[in-house]
């Protein structure tokens, strides 16, 4: 049974060893290091100080994938846009982990009042995570061609954006988020 929950600070070691496998064997990420697991907690706590959901998805205690959004950028007007990172450890593929996590991060993200979620997809090849997206309501925005170079070569990324909540819930947002 698959159970997806928080992420706690004490799912950071296995969090840190499933990043570590698609900054080695990837272009995912762009990162060319695996992070610590003392930054992976700093990035994880810096998410968790916010109102955004960080989960991992769960299989008979073992933590088999992660999910998170966050600010997509730091200036207030981009304040309730969010951009979601989906990670599943190779062990756990084809699965189903990857949708129940980011579907569970955009009915989070929605219950905070985001408006928009943003995708940057690195590696235009990485079909599985665009597929992700397209099942889930994403629309492919735009390609930024080889402004990554990794494995010895220039790495495309795409981007990916789908719409949050409706114009209702939106006027009934705190007055922090308006104009």
């Amino acid at each position: 049974m698959t159970l997806i929950r928080t992420a706690t600070e004490s799912d950071v070691p296995a969090i840190t060893e499933i990043y570590a496998h698609y900054v080695g064997h990837s272009a995912a990420t762009f990162e060319m290091e695996p992070p610590d697991c003392i930054e992976m907690e700093r990035r994880w706590a810096e998410i968790r100080s916010q109102p955004l959901p960080y989960l991992v998805a769960e299989i008979d205690g073992r933590v088999a994938g992660y999910a998170y959004a966050a600010r997509y950028r730091t200036r207030p007007a981009y304040r309730l846009t969010v951009e979601d990172s989906v990670y599943v450890h190779p062990d756990f593929r084809s699965r189903g982990l990857g949708r129940m996590l980011l579907a569970r991060l955009i009915e989070l993200c929605n219950a905070e009042g985001c408006r928009q979620m943003i995708a940057v997809i690195g590696d235009s090849d990485n079909t599985a995570s665009i597929r992700l997206h397209e099942s889930l309501g994403f629309k492919k925005v735009g390609v930024l061609q080889e402004v990554g170079r990794k494995f010895g070569r220039w790495i495309d990324t795409i981007i990916m954006q789908r719409a949050l909540n409706d114009e209702q819930l939106r006027s009934s947002l705190p007055a922090e988020y308006s104009d």
